[in-house]
């Protein structure tokens, strides 16, 4: 039933014109013999209304159109449907210019990623594919794009080393608030908050395919949303903060790098933004890692929540550079031995080629990216 009633809507005739009352209402006033002033007195109104009608200068209103089908036996509902089909042509002509001049605004986009994704099907014209952008991001026009998303309004913080193109940018945090919108989560709270990531923690030696649905229901139960979103051409971002109303933060992923380490540390950086800082800010972990205050805190909050500062410097005391110290110790800490390895390597202590075996590599079985 769906499907038939998708194809009627697909199917349906559109003219690309658009016939005024007036011109109807004058050609009856010549079949009736009927002048514009004697028809203005019959119908009790000025003959400047009645030649503004006809020459579509003002419209026509309903108790004006019941006046029409005393005096020329038309129905008023006639009247009054070529007044709306006029009026909305119209608006469409006018809608289609504004279009028009918003396509180089549209060609910023990447429009075949988000076809892909399943975003919206392929547009048919550049004109349409304004239409289904503003769709996409739930606004009507561009002026209310730039202010619900244009980059002036952009509350996140960034050096001028940020690496990710701010289009694509915004486009990626658009796809983390439509999944966030449809998850259902309790009211905030951040002592829940904080029982779920003592969980989270555990669950980072489990199959990521198993341990992200449990750490989305646990993030849920205590009032946040975890959206996992592949990266966009020209996004180099780990992660974002924000919050989508007073009651509901978001933690979004991107897992670019495909290793567990990052997805894990990635997470727990962006959980320290919800907990420690603002709630008007969107915190985007760019690669550039600007090094403003809120970011560092965010690294040595998740440094100290995966592994305690007092144990990490007994730790590297030893100078760990073997397979089997890193697992006993991940094993003692009750993390996956890859976020041992990724901060070993984050600090210096082993090369970024030293390892690296020990991470899980990770695929997106769905969307864009492989």
């Amino acid at each position: 039933m769906e499907n038939a009633t998708m194809a009627t809507a697909a199917n349906q005739f559109r003219p690309d014109y658009a016939v005024p009352p007036g011109w109807i209402l004058e050609e009856r006033l010549e079949v009736h013999g009927m002048s514009q002033a004697e028809f203005a007195r019959r119908c009790g109104r000025s003959a400047k209304l009645i030649s503004e009608i006809i020459a579509g200068k003002a419209p026509l209103e309903p108790e004006t159109a019941i006046q029409f089908e005393k005096v020329l036996g038309v129905d008023a509902d006639l009247w009054l449907s070529i007044e709306s089909g006029y009026q909305l042509h119209r608006a469409r002509e006018a809608d289609a210019a504004r279009a028009k001049d918003a396509i180089a605004w549209s060609k910023t986009f990447p429009i075949n990623d988000l076809v892909k994704r399943r975003c919206f099907p392929k547009p048919v014209n550049p004109v349409d594919a304004v239409s289904k952008l503003l769709a996409f991001f739930g606004v009507g026009s561009l002026d209310a794009w730039n202010s619900q998303y244009g980059l002036a309004k952009v509350a996140y913080r960034h050096s001028p080393s940020f690496k990710s193109n701010e289009v694509a940018l915004a486009t990626w945090l658009r796809l983390g608030e439509l999944d966030a919108e449809q998850q259902e989560c309790a009211d905030y709270s951040e002592t829940q908050f904080k029982l779920a990531l003592k969980q989270i923690r555990a669950l980072t030696r489990e199959p990521v395919e198993r341990a992200v649905p449990l750490v989305r229901a646990l993030c849920n139960e205590a009032g946040v949303a975890v959206a996992l979103v592949p990266p966009l051409a020209k996004t180099a971002l780990s992660g974002a903060a924000w919050w989508i109303s007073p009651r509901k933060p978001v933690i979004q992923l991107s897992a670019r790098h495909k290793s567990d380490d990052h997805l894990w540390f990635s997470f727990f950086h962006e959980a320290a933004h919800i907990l420690l800082h603002s709630k008007k800010n969107v915190f985007v972990d760019d690669k550039s890692r600007d090094g403003t205050d809120e970011e560092k805190e965010a690294d040595a909050w998740a440094c100290n929540t995966l592994v305690p500062t007092s144990a990490w410097r007994q730790f590297v005391a030893t100078e760990p550079r073997s397979e089997r110290a890193v697992l006993d110790f991940a094993d003692s800490q009750g993390i996956a031995p890859g976020i041992v390895v990724g901060m070993l390597q984050h600090s210096g202590i082993l090369p970024w080629t030293h390892l690296n075996g020990l991470k899980i590599r990770l695929k997106w079985s769905t969307g864009a990216e492989d």
